[in-house]
């Protein structure tokens, strides 16, 4: 199931822009900084077993030998949660050549759209987020729901990741540990774990990011830069959590609403506890 944005991003490379920005050919490629599972949470009926899922900083510049590894530690199917214009500028990355699934599931039809829920001032400070992670559950529920059942029917185990492993990344982790009954401090410190990679991903991301926010205009200046992603907070994923809890008679009602079953969930639990 394959699940693509609008055909219109604001942010596709024209025939001038396109030529100027990085390709996939001069891309520095290398191990994930942000690759974990999701497996030892407890659950009703046990603890998520590792193969259930993993989740990832950008796996399409991922380098050879980690590809391989995580080839033969039994990844079977990805699922890429980045923009059109991301992927456009990266491609599938090594990991295209490996007999695995590819989903191009994008929570956004492009990073502008998210810049839209966040004061520009605050542009870079990950503490406020929390109002465009409540959008993305809310807006992006179709896609959450897709992402999901891909998780559910997968052949191995599913990783999935977007550009830094934290937002786009965090809230499916969010939606698929809700799902299984994870409790909410469990969902926060799963989310937290982020925070002692931060610094490293900042490095990884740089390349695609810097680019892409210069197509929309906004020039990253060397303060910002330096500063891009060192710090961080709990609140947003506590803010979206609070959110749910909040507006809705149960976490999940925006999946539901969206197409996500109890079937679906009753596979995911039974996956996540499978021998």
């Amino acid at each position: 199931m394959t699940t693509t944005a609008p055909a219109s991003d604001p942010e596709a490379p024209t025939s001038t822009s396109a030529s100027a920005a990085p390709t996939a050919r001069t891309l520095p490629l290398s191990p994930p900084a942000n690759l974990r599972t999701l497996g030892g949470i407890t659950i009703p009926g046990g603890a998520i077993r590792s193969g259930f899922a993993w989740r990832a900083d950008d796996l399409s510049t991922i380098d050879d030998a980690s590809a391989q590894r995580l080839v033969s530690d039994g990844l079977s199917t990805v699922i890429d949660l980045r923009s059109v214009a991301e992927t456009e500028i990266t491609g599938r990355g090594l990991l295209g050549s490996y007999p695995i699934n590819y989903h191009h599931v994008p929570l956004m039809a492009s990073i502008s759209s998210a810049v839209d829920h966040i004061d520009p001032s605050a542009m870079w400070d990950q503490s406020r987020f929390a109002d465009m992670y409540i959008s993305l559950f809310e807006n992006a529920a179709p896609q959450i729901v897709a992402a999901m059942a891909i998780v559910a029917h997968a052949p191995g185990t599913p990783v999935f990741h977007c550009a830094a492993g934290q937002d786009r990344t965090g809230v499916l982790a969010a939606a698929l540990l809700l799902a299984v009954g994870a409790g909410s401090d469990d969902i926060v410190a799963d989310y937290a774990a982020t925070g002692q990679n931060i610094a490293a991903v900042s490095v990884r991301v740089r390349p695609v990011i810097e680019p892409m926010m210069a197509r929309m205009g906004v020039q990253i200046d060397p303060a910002a830069r330096a500063a891009m992603r060192t710090d961080y907070s709990r609140a947003p994923i506590l803010g979206l959590l609070e959110h749910l809890r909040s507006n809705y008679s149960r976490p999940l009602q925006p999946l539901f609403a969206a197409g996500l079953t109890s079937d679906l969930v009753d596979v995911l639990r039974r996956r996540a506890l499978a021998k």
